[in-house]
């Protein structure tokens, strides 16, 4: 399989997103390569446009189906697994915040929560747990936040997201009425 100039940059630039995601800058590729592709990609397939082993391919398909981010097809009378995308755009990006908010959110906030439930020895630990409590409280919010958001479909996301700075100026107009009064 031979890459354009325009997919391989868009591979390649996959792969430097994938390490800020939470995965390797080849696993980041290979999703590139089959996000873009029409048509489902063997192993083999893989490996030879991204120039990596076989096992690299391997190691990085059991990745990408951690993350539940590619599903596995078979083709009948062909042993080969062929590997796609799980899921549309949209979907790639609510299960990579699911990811990341159970590897790093989820973690710290079960963290902050074991230190807030101890009393404060001494001034220095109770200012420090009052930024814990601030901290813990901003990323509950944002948890409860993007739950909501998760739960909505492609289309109202889109909707909301466009609404942009606009339902920031509704926020003001309500305040300055609610003020008014």
């Amino acid at each position: 399989m031979i890459m354009t100039a325009k997919i391989e940059s868009f591979v390649m630039h996959c792969g430097e997103m994938g390490s800020r995601w939470g995965f390797n800058r080849t696993v980041g590729q290979m999703y590139g390569l089959l996000i873009i592709h029409n048509d489902s990609l063997t192993a083999l397939q893989i490996s030879a446009a991204l120039n990596i082993s076989r096992g690299n391919v391997s190691m990085g398909i059991k990745e990408l189906q951690s993350w539940r981010l590619v599903q596995v097809q078979h083709k009948p009378k062909d042993r080969k697994e062929y590997y796609s995308p799980a899921g549309s755009i949209w979907e790639m990006a609510i299960r990579v915040f699911e990811e990341r908010r159970k590897r790093e959110v989820d973690p710290t906030l079960s963290l902050l929560r074991d230190n807030l439930l101890d009393e404060p020895a001494n001034p220095q630990e109770q200012y420090a747990q009052q930024k814990m409590h601030e901290m813990h409280d901003l990323l509950e919010t944002i948890t409860h936040w993007a739950s909501e958001l998760q739960s909505m479909s492609p289309e109202k996301l889109n909707t909301l997201m466009k609404l942009g700075a606009g339902v920031s100026k509704v926020i003001d107009i309500k305040d300055k009425l609610l003020n008014k009064n």
